[in-house]
């Protein structure tokens, strides 16, 4: 009989033809015929991969081959398994490539698809084909056009209390924006120094709406809005960047262009919104740790208050200049403050003479691009004085109003109360421009002595505070820590004395009741950006009236809203960082220009008609009018947000999925049948999206939650990242990179070198990432093929724990080979008995017990070391039992799929004829009984020191065991002329150990 590899190379073939022919991995949704209501759910996926025109390397199938196996594995216990894999489709790679070579982005990318799809078949993995898609795909795009609109006409109530379908009390919810109206004209809601529409319980003294401004706030109200906010903008690249597409030395990452920041109109999501839930209910989720942190962190939640502070226009008139704070206990000690560059203040505070000086520093700010987080705190301050006097409202005293770039727009108001003795930066400001320094909080004596002046390092601990109550900028730095309030009093409260939080909440009661300011929790999250200059994107489901401005959402009967054909899919570029964006789409002139009729809800139909024209709609007639469309796209990260929805029911053109599918399919429960709040079981990706893409697609879910169409307040229960597979890259003596199929190991006085095969040139090791940059990845096609397609899978699994990095080690992948080969010889070539050993069967009941909890808590290394030890030990056996054969195979079988199947193929025909699959056979049941030992080894001790061993039955009492330990040669030796004083038997839960005490 052919060996296992030798059988593996036919049969592996086979069984994937099989697979196809067969639909194996189709699961049947609500509705089908063959859909069984009463099996339980799991839903299992990968994060939504990108199909790069480079294809998989070995590293890439590591979290991949994870959920099949932990799929397969659930599927042979019994549930109804969704798994499947789409596309993330859109994305700025393929637009460059089309903008180079003139291709349409469709055509690459369907393409990429295409050979990654060969990849991913290659190495048998078992996803539902039915329910695959890419987020280019037309009929899926429409429903992200379709979500958009669902936040475009909402709005956010944060007063709300509500039950959800969970069960649980949710406090907030969005809501249709058609009910903004009613509370705005009733003066239920105000507008807040920003102009957005707030809860007066919220936000205590606002602006009431009247007339057209409630048409505009209801616009700014929405989850979806148009804002003119500061971005980063590449003009080499004509398009809007994110942060994450920014170096720390302020370049695209894509192109290594200048990057500016300027004001823009763009879509924005309001997020900010639902920070408070997003914190929340992270609680409830089975999540690294890590990534929880991340979450929290990232979102930044911190409470304090927002202040005004009054100044005076060039004008003449009256402003306010809004702060946010998480330190308003500091306020005595606001001695200057300073605006973001682009704050629209600022024209209006300059005066004539800092005209020239602030014009010049803008401009340069500008030239010189974002400042990185990563820089900022060792680049040197710079600023100007705009000529301006703010009165700070708790000291009445005039203090200058700057403009600097370390403060920016797109975080808090923009503008800050500098603080420099308690904070570093400010600190830093007013020392280089001779500014203020007040101290308000005292520091403790351990701070003094560490930061004290070289002149006053002899000074006592009250003469060194006295030195620092009247001189802090004779100090080192900044004092950030929380103490005793210093310095802080005026005619009407003084806070000196106390602590931190005290001070806080006497400061903030005070200046709501002055007026002057009120207390409010802030996030360091920002709202989302969400248009981009490109032509490789989803079109935006709106329309805005040519003669008013007014935008309005596309009719939901008319979408999708289909990209237009173009040949040439570049954004205007040039070196001008004032020039405005040209995106791609503006110049489908026939496409832009709509004529259509705003019906009753506010949407546009379009319709073939001439504008100033009646269209006759469901019985009324309606104007119609002349509409553009919007010529930005959404970001990439759109289809991403809710991608795994879709899988529920992939190809339903009515809804995104029926209510059914969406019911069953995001019902998550625990083992007693409490709703959990995460509608996918488990969600496998890499950590490098523990923050945005997570963000975005909890926030979307909770806008679905809340507007009823799914039932859980989150989208993944069970959240893992699997780690790296690493593998050394090889370069040259000029250090560039060899291809790893050139490099040869030679042996070299006892110890492996590389050369080049081609130049015979002996290379440098470069250990890390295997990539297309290091030229070290192989592609898994060309392992499945030396070694067999399980080989290859086994192995990944093997490497060790799957959340951590791995180096790729080819001379290891043998040993897989070896124990596949092992399972093949045991259950095809060894004798078969009808007699049950009883070692092997308590060995295979503990290895049933082990094997399947480590693979449902993804130790799939140590399921596999599990496997290994049990077929060794069948391999020693003279003859094998069917049952454990058949065990053995089941259990190997999500590892090793295609030997599964060709194993219980052959050993249960009849079984197999009837269920055609391994995968709908039953998991092996564990027997706690059989699983017991016989009999054990027990450990005998004098006196607290191990003198000998014996083996015990299971159930042997107490007398037993001592009179077996004393009849033992080694322990009878230490035993002899001594009185055993007692005997002391550890006997449950099985016998572990007997210690004898004796004297003299």
């Amino acid at each position: 009989m052919a060996n296992y590899q030798e059988s593996a190379r036919e049969f592996e073939k086979r069984w994937q033809d099989y697979w196809r022919e067969n639909d194996t991995y189709r699961t049947p949704n609500p509705g089908d015929a063959d859909f069984d209501p009463l099996k339980k759910k799991k839903v299992i996926l990968d994060m939504f991969p990108y199909p790069s025109g480079v294809g998989l390397h070995i590293g890439h199938p590591l979290g991949y081959i994870a959920t099949d196996v932990k799929a397969r594995f659930e599927r042979m216990r019994g549930f109804n398994v969704l798994h499947s894999m789409g596309f993330d489709a859109f994305g700025l790679p393929a637009e460059q490539f089309a903008i180079q070579t003139g291709q349409h982005p469709r055509i690459t990318t369907e393409a990429n698809i295409e050979n990654m799809l060969r990849q991913l078949q290659v190495i048998g993995l078992g996803h539902d084909p039915h329910r695959r898609f890419a987020s280019t795909d037309v009929d899926y795009y429409k429903w992200t056009q379709w979500i958009f609109l669902q936040l475009f006409n909402s709005f956010y109530d944060p007063t709300v209390e509500w039950t959800g379908p969970h069960g649980k009390t949710v406090n907030g919810r969005a809501r249709p924006i058609a009910e903004l109206r009613g509370l705005l004209e009733s003066g239920e809601w105000l507008l807040d120094e920003d102009g957005v529409p707030q809860p007066k319980s919220v936000i205590g003294d606002g602006t009431k709406a009247e007339g057209r401004e409630i048409d505009r706030a209801i616009d700014r109200g929405r989850l979806a809005y148009v804002d003119e906010v500061p971005v980063n903008w590449c003009p080499m690249l004509g398009t809007v960047l994110s942060n994450e597409e920014v170096t720390n030395d302020g370049k695209s990452e894509r192109g290594d262009y200048p990057v500016y920041k300027r004001p823009l109109k763009q879509w924005m999501l309001r997020i900010t919104d639902y920070a408070d839930r997003l914190v929340a209910d992270l609680e409830g989720l089975d999540w690294p740790n890590g990534v929880v942190e991340m979450q929290k962190g990232w979102i930044g939640r911190s409470v304090g208050a927002r202040v005004n502070f009054p100044v005076t226009r060039t004008d003449g008139g009256e402003d306010k200049i809004a702060v946010y704070t998480t330190r308003p206990d500091t306020i005595f000690g606001a001695t200057y403050m300073v605006l973001a560059p682009e704050h629209p203040l600022v024209d209006a505070l300059t005066t004539t003479d800092q005209k020239d000086a602030v014009a010049e520093y803008r401009k340069m700010v500008k030239l010189a691009g974002p400042v990185s987080s990563k820089d900022e705190a060792s680049r040197e301050k710079t600023g100007v004085f705009t000529g301006a006097m703010a009165i700070n409202p708790v000291t009445g005293t005039e203090i200058p109003v700057w403009i600097a770039d370390y403060v920016l727009m797109g975080y808090g108001t923009g503008a800050i109360m500098a603080v420099p003795a308690g904070d570093q930066r400010d600190f830093e400001f007013a020392h280089k421009f001779d500014l203020p320094i007040v101290a308000t909080t005292q520091p403790s004596e351990s701070w003094l002595r560490d930061n004290a002046p070289v002149d006053a390092g002899n000074l006592d601990a009250d003469a060194l505070l006295a030195r620092y109550v009247v001189a802090p900028g004779d100090f080192k730095t900044a004092q950030t820590d929380i103490g005793a309030t210093i310095n802080s009093a005026n005619d009407d409260i003084s806070i000196n004395g106390l602590s931190t939080p005290d001070a806080k909440a006497a400061i903030i009661e005070w200046m709501e009741a002055k007026n002057i300011g009120r207390g409010r929790v802030q996030y360091k999250l920002r709202d989302w950006l969400f248009s981009r200059q490109r032509y490789w994107g989803e079109p935006f489901p709106v329309l805005f009236d040519q003669e008013t401005g007014q935008v309005h959402g596309v009719a939901e009967a008319a979408l999708p809203v289909v990209l237009p054909e173009m040949t040439d899919f570049k954004p205007q570029s040039n070196e001008d960082p004032n020039s405005d964006p040209e995106p791609p789409l503006a110049r489908a002139k026939e496409w832009m220009e709509v004529t259509g009729i705003v019906l009753s809800d506010g949407s546009v139909l379009p319709v073939d008609a001439a504008v100033g024209s009646t269209h006759t709609h469901d019985g009324k007639d309606y104007e119609v009018r002349a509409f553009r469309r919007d010529a930005n796209s959404m970001p990439n990260w759109a289809g991403s947000c809710w991608y795994y929805l879709r899988y529920f029911d992939a190809h339903n053109d009515q809804a995104f999925a029926s209510d059914a599918a969406a019911a069953y399919w995001a019902n998550t429960t625990d083992d007693v049948g409490n709703a959990k709040p995460g509608a996918i079981d488990l969600y496998v990706g890499g950590a490098e999206h523990a923050v945005l893409h997570l963000l975005y697609s909890r926030f979307w879910h909770k806008v679905l939650f809340d507007l009823g169409y799914v039932g859980t307040p989150e989208p993944f229960q069970k959240l893992f990242n699997q780690g790296m597979i690493t593998a050394d890259a090889y370069t040259d003596a000029r250090g560039v990179y060899v291809d790893i199929h050139d490099v040869e190991m030679r042996d070299v006085d006892g110890k492996k070198q590389p050369f080049n095969a081609k130049t015979d040139e002996k290379l440098i090791t470069v250990p890390g990432k295997m990539g297309k940059r290091y030229k070290n990845g192989i592609p898994p096609e060309e392992i499945c093929d030396q070694y067999t397609i399980d080989t290859f899978r086994t192995y990944e699994m093997y490497m060790g724990p799957l959340d951590s990095s791995k180096p790729w080690q080819s001379d290891a992948i043998v040993g897989m080979l070896r124990f596949l080969s092992n399972v093949w010889k045991v259950a095809t070539q060894m004798e078969r008995t009808s007699d049950v050993d009883g070692k092997i069967e308590t060995l295979l009941h503990k290895t049933i017990a082990k094997v399947s909890k480590d693979i449902d808590e993804l130790r799939h290394n140590t399921a596999i070391a599990a496997l290994i030890e049990l077929t060794n030990a069948m391999t020693r056996q003279n003859a094998v039992h069917d049952d454990h054969v058949k065990a053995l195979a089941l259990m190997v079988s999500p590892f090793a799929p295609h030997l599964g199947e060709e194993l219980l193929s052959r050993m249960a025909k009849a079984e197999f004829g009837a269920k055609k699959s391994v995968i709908k056979f039953d998991w092996p049941v564990f027997d706690a009984e059989k699983a017991k030992d016989d009999e054990y080894e027990v450990p005998v001790q004098v006196n607290g020191k191990k003198r000998g061993s014996i083996m015990v039955a299971a159930d042997a009492d107490q007398a037993t065991v001592e009179a077996m330990a004393k009849a033992d040669e080694n322990v009878a030796r230490h035993l002899d002329g001594k009185q055993i004083v007692k005997m002391i038997y550890i006997a449950k839960p099985t016998p572990k150990l007997l210690n004898i005490v004796v004297k003299g």
